[in-house]
């Protein structure tokens, strides 16, 4: 969860500022906070933490970056399902 509380915020972030200005500048910060939080010796449950933060983060940044995006699109664009869901 990246809703860590203002204190912490204050020390993490942004250090180091990103300055990432193509995919693979930000693959590169990600792989390099990944690799120092594993260390030098990593284990499966770092290894398994690490993938598992990886994960949640994607999933937090499609639920509230590209779900919204993609529903504005829809909006705009129109539907592509021919069948209405009901949830």
């Amino acid at each position: 969860m990246p809703y860590i509380n203002r204190e912490d915020r204050q020390v993490l972030d942004p250090n180091p500022p990103s300055v990432a200005e193509y995919p693979g500048d930000l693959n590169f910060q990600i792989t390099r906070l990944v690799d120092d939080y594993i260390g030098t010796a990593p284990d499966y449950a770092a290894i398994n933490e690490a993938i598992g933060v990886l994960e949640c983060a994607k999933l937090e940044l499609y639920r509230r970056i590209a779900a919204p995006y993609e529903d504005r699109k829809r909006f705009h664009n129109g539907d592509v399902y021919s069948k209405k869901v009901n949830l």
